[in-house]
């Protein structure tokens, strides 16, 4: 008996890998995060699935279903929107099953940052304007910011910011990052990434309104130099003159023919 834990990704019920729809065809027992879970994913539950809405569901009480799945011998579709490695709460219930000596297992799923930037058609780390990605959030009732995880620290470096969790602080967000990308820096906001209710708003820091996001939740903000950009340098891994394993060039390649 395994408990998989499985990212169901952002909201498209085909956005889903191989893996976890397999994971979820074979488990005779599915317990899903109800409010970001679409429930079009469940149509992969084998027939007379034991399927449980965990929303409504304190940690105790889904940890006591996974228990009593195991005691059964039966797999557990334990299923959370996005990707397991960032804000799903996971990692409070594997402590928990590895205190119980229950085992389990993860299966990656595709996060809400890179289905938002698929929506835009967007690069997030191009050439001489960013080569790095913050994946950062406001502080809020279920988990506080640690000290130096502030969106002011992560904007001194210039990387390409995808705040989670915020858009219902936007006016304060944006006030925090002015100071450090300028008022005609690029901003996203997308709304439920890849649902068919997919809503999305560009602007920079300066004329995004800070009304934007009143009453919204399921957003996705994302900041930078390099959202929408066109003047970028290209990178040197197509250049004709780069020698590279695959394509050795000139007299003396690092990596000769067959290397």
């Amino acid at each position: 008996m395994t408990v998989h834990f499985i990212g169901a990704g952002p909201g498209a019920a085909d956005l889903l890998t191989l893996r976890g729809r397999d994971l979820i065809a074979s488990a005779p027992v599915c317990l899903y995060a109800g409010s970001l879970v679409p429930e079009a994913v469940l149509a992969h539950c084998p027939p007379g699935a034991r399927i449980v809405n965990t929303a409504p569901m304190g940690l105790d009480a889904i940890i006591d279903e996974m228990a009593a799945a195991h005691a059964r011998g039966q797999d557990v579709a334990r299923l959370h929107s996005g990707d397991l490695s960032i804000w799903s709460a996971m990692g409070e219930q594997t402590r928990r099953l590895r205190t119980l000596g229950i085992p389990y297992d993860v299966t990656p799923g595709v996060p809400a940052f890179a289905a938002a930037a698929a929506t835009l058609g967007a690069e997030l780390t191009l050439p001489g304007l960013a080569q790095s990605l913050v994946l950062t959030r406001t502080s809020g009732r279920a988990s506080a910011m640690p000290e130096g995880e502030s969106l002011e620290n992560f904007a001194r470096t210039g990387a390409t910011l995808a705040i989670h969790l915020s858009v219902h602080v936007l006016a304060d967000v944006v006030a925090r990052l002015m100071p450090h990308y300028g008022p005609d820096c690029p901003l996203a906001v997308v709304f439920r990434a890849s649902w068919p209710e997919e809503r999305v708003v560009r602007a920079t820091l300066a004329t995004v309104d800070p009304a934007l996001g009143d009453g919204e939740r399921t957003a996705l903000i994302l900041v930078g130099p390099a959202l929408g950009a066109e003047g970028f340098e290209e990178s040197r891994l197509y250049a004709d003159d780069y020698d590279r394993r695959y394509r050795p060039r000139g007299t003396s390649p690092r990596f000769p023919e067959g290397g």
